[in-house]
């Protein structure tokens, strides 16, 4: 059994839309009510979500956004780069185990940004955790258009390309 049979099983992975393969672990019992929320956020939110996320080096997580910051952590593999679009351009975040290459075991990825993220070495793995807050809702969950995406960071046509549909 290879490392990502045994995590995804062990695991009990599915499939992500993004790519890749997740499972939910925690979805707080409390709710922030919608009056409390900012007005990009339609209904009630979990106060937190939690879940498993598994990219092999053959996957890739497409460029999409949602409404809430998401917490990445590192747990098991090699270097995830994550790829973030904001005004101001590209950033590329290095998670993963390795501190003295520029790797973080914490990154950070702000609302409303669009990002992707593409395992590092290939014929590997990286398994990271993303909670979110307030509470990840599939309503919240936008897939990016490589024209849209093409014609915001006309710059960044290589990574748009390999990170969109």
């Amino acid at each position: 059994m290879t490392p990502v049979e045994f995590w995804v099983s062990s695991l009990n992975l599915l499939p992500h839309p993004e790519g890749g393969f997740y499972k939910e672990t925690y979805r707080s019992s409390e709710n922030i009510k919608s009056a409390a929320l900012p007005n990009r956020y339609a209904g009630d939110r979990n106060f937190s979500t939690a879940i498993y996320f598994l990219l092999r080096s053959q996957d890739r997580s497409v460029f999409h956004r949602i409404k809430s910051d998401e917490l990445w952590h590192f747990y098991a593999g090699t270097t995830l780069v994550i790829y973030v679009l904001t005004n101001t351009g590209l950033t590329p975040f290095r998670l993963g185990p390795n501190p003295d290459l520029g790797d973080s075991f914490q990154v950070l990825v702000p609302a409303n940004c669009w990002f992707g993220a593409r395992v590092e070495q290939s014929d590997s793995y990286s398994l990271c955790g993303c909670t979110v807050a307030p509470g990840f809702e599939f309503r919240d969950f936008e897939m990016a258009d490589r024209a849209s995406l093409l014609r915001a960071f006309p710059d960044q046509e290589e990574i748009i390309r390999k990170l969109t549909a």
